[in-house]
Parts: C-alpha cells; sequence; structure tokens
C-alpha cells in the first residue's frame, strides 16, 4: 500500500507538506501542490478516508429521517441528498420515522448512531417541539411547522406553488375547483397549500365553497381514486382537481376514469411533485416541481457547514425553494 511518506518521498516534499495538499491546506504553493498532485496520481495513491475521518472525530455519514421511504416523493428527494452528499465525500444512512415520536428518536439517538448530522423531514412534529431540536450535533430540518425552531431549515415553497397550480386551472377555464389533501391542521403542507389555494380562488374573484375541501386519511393513489369516485356519485358540481401530491392526482386520475369522467375534457387534474411516474399516466399529470435537486443541495449544503463548524453562527438560516408548473395532458398541455 503506498503511504504519504512514499508520495512525499516521489515529490521531494516533507510527509507534512502531503498531508498538507490531501486537507486542502491555503498555505502551500500552486508549483508544490500540483507536484505533489502528481506524485499521487503516479503512484496511484488513495486517502484513507476513514482514517481522516477518524483524526477529525467523524465518520463520514449523515442520516435521513423521512416518514416514508416508498413514497415517490420522499424516495425522489433522498435521491437528491445521496447525490449531493456523495459530492462532498459523505455517505447517506436512511431512516423511516412514519410518526413524532420516531422524529423525536431520530433526533435524540443520531449521535448514537454515529452520524455526523442529521437531516429530518419533520411532518409529525409541532412548533410545541421546537425545544426538543435543541441537540448537541448538527441538524438541517426539511418541512414547514418548524420555521421557528433553533436550526436550520429547507422548506417547500408550498403557498406560492399552490397558488400558482390553482391559477393554471382557472386560467385553463375550470370554475369550480376541488382541493384534495390530508388532514388540515394548524400549521403543516395541507394549511400552505390551501391557503395558496384560496388565495387563487380570491384573486379570480371566485368564490371559496367549503364542499369542494376535500380530506383524505392518506395521500395516496387507493385514496385518490376512492375520492373521486366518491364525489362523481354523490353529484358533486366540479371541473378541476388540485391535489396536494401527485400520488393523489394518479389516483383521481385512475377514479375519474372508473367513473366514465374524460380528463382534461370534463375535468382537469393537476398535482404537486412531479414524481417521475407522472409524465407516464394516461393522460400524464400536470404538476408542480418543487426543485427537489436544489432542496438537497441546499439542505446538505447547511448541514456541511454545522458540520464543518464553518458556519458559527447561532442565527439560524430559512431556506424557501424555487418552482415551476409542468404543464401536460390533464389540463390540456
Amino acid at each position: 500500500m503506498v503511504t504519504i511518506q512514499d508520495v512525499a518521498k516521489a515529490a521531494g516534499v516533507s510527509p507534512m507538506t502531503v498531508s498538507n495538499v490531501i486537507n486542502d491546506h491555503p498555505n502551500v504553493r500552486p508549483s508544490t501542490r500540483e507536484k505533489v498532485l502528481q506524485a499521487m496520481a503516479r503512484l496511484d495513491y488513495r486517502v484513507n478516508v476513514a482514517a481522516r475521518n477518524l483524526r477529525k472525530g467523524r465518520t463520514g455519514v449523515i442520516g435521513l429521517a423521512v416518514p416514508e421511504v416508498n413514497s415517490p416523493y420522499y424516495g425522489r428527494l433522498a435521491a437528491g441528498i445521496i447525490a449531493a452528499a456523495e459530492r462532498r465525500g459523505l455517505r447517506v444512512s436512511i431512516e423511516q420515522t412514519a410518526s413524532r415520536e420516531n422524529e423525536l428518536d431520530a433526533l435524540s439517538l443520531s449521535r448514537n448512531h454515529m452520524y455526523d448530522g442529521l437531516i429530518l423531514t419533520a411532518a409529525g412534529m409541532s412548533q410545541a417541539d421546537a425545544e426538543r431540536l435543541k441537540v448537541e450535533h448538527p441538524v438541517v430540518v426539511l418541512g414547514d411547522r418548524i420555521f421557528g425552531g433553533p436550526v436550520d431549515h429547507v422548506a417547500m415553497p408550498n403557498l406560492e406553488a399552490a397558488r400558482a397550480a390553482t391559477s393554471h386551472l382557472i386560467e385553463r377555464g375550470c370554475r369550480r375547483i376541488v382541493f384534495l389533501c390530508g388532514a388540515l391542521e394548524e400549521v403543516d403542507t395541507s394549511s400552505f397549500r390551501l391557503t395558496g389555494y384560496r388565495q387563487a380562488l380570491e384573486g379570480a374573484g371566485l368564490p371559496v365553497d367549503r364542499a369542494l375541501i376535500q380530506q383524505v386519511d392518506r395521500l395516496g393513489m387507493r385514496e385518490g381514486a376512492r375520492r373521486a369516485r366518491e364525489m362523481t356519485e354523490s353529484g358533486l358540481d366540479f371541473d378541476g382537481v388540485f391535489c396536494i401530491t401527485d400520488s393523489l392526482a394518479m389516483g383521481v386520475l385512475r377514479g375519474l376514469a372508473d367513473a366514465g369522467i374524460r380528463v382534461p375534457d370534463q375535468v382537469k387534474v393537476i398535482g404537486f411533485d412531479n414524481v417521475s411516474e407522472s409524465e407516464f399516466f394516461i393522460p400524464s399529470l400536470s404538476t408542480v416541481d418543487p426543485d427537489h435537486d436544489g432542496m438537497a443541495e441546499r439542505a446538505v449544503d447547511l448541514l456541511v457547514r454545522r458540520i464543518e463548524q464553518t458556519e458559527h453562527s447561532t442565527r439560524h438560516r430559512d431556506f424557501v425553494g424555487d418552482f415551476s408548473l409542468v404543464v401536460r395532458e390533464s389540463t390540456g398541455g
């Protein structure tokens, strides 16, 4: 195995200089750095990342806690975080939370799992849990409930994107638009998107009909299909559906097809998440693309700053991601 001493001898420098090059120390002359890098390449020297992390008191692993590992949205987000972490030489360990209690456990036990830091999607926690975020290891929260929490936070552009999605349906001629969501609480994803939906209706001079605000227990295809059939069987008058997830929207497409309702001729449907499956449904699904990769990149960047202590400020950062509308066949695209 090639050692630092071998590289130093080949480059005609000291082992300390080789170490400084490996660790990207700024006080190394460019000509010396290049000479060391050429020697490393010539000898096929590989940095022992595990040993380097051990010396720094780190594992080179970050944790990612998500509510559901089999969800299309969280799968897409996890892929983005893994890619962003790999670019920084980090590995990602994923755990499923599925409840507030497990989210709190993920927070408190991350150090026991030997993570250098944790990215947590807080779907079950509330503002009342904000003090529980005061842990000794770096944490970045993905989600919408804890803006006041003492951690860096990366949020979905829920309100703005929901307003744009609803406005798109209105521009396509819809006047009776269903808002299909999960259980509504004081501050959560559904409530943020409901606010955007209401703002779009009010901006277009359309009434907000409570009968058009439909809730389901789970945000999956089965529930979307069932609710679409129930709405048509009950005689509910609607010509558009804004679903807060693509999974719900894809289920709605199935339920409307079962009921003999033509999309987009009779009812137009739009989802949220732009999961890969949405492009291949018949009709293909219009949706909100919330820039998963950009959010993942920012979450990993914030976490690495805390891990490497380049971000010493006690002021924590809030970042709201970007979004775009992807117009496909389900709204007449």
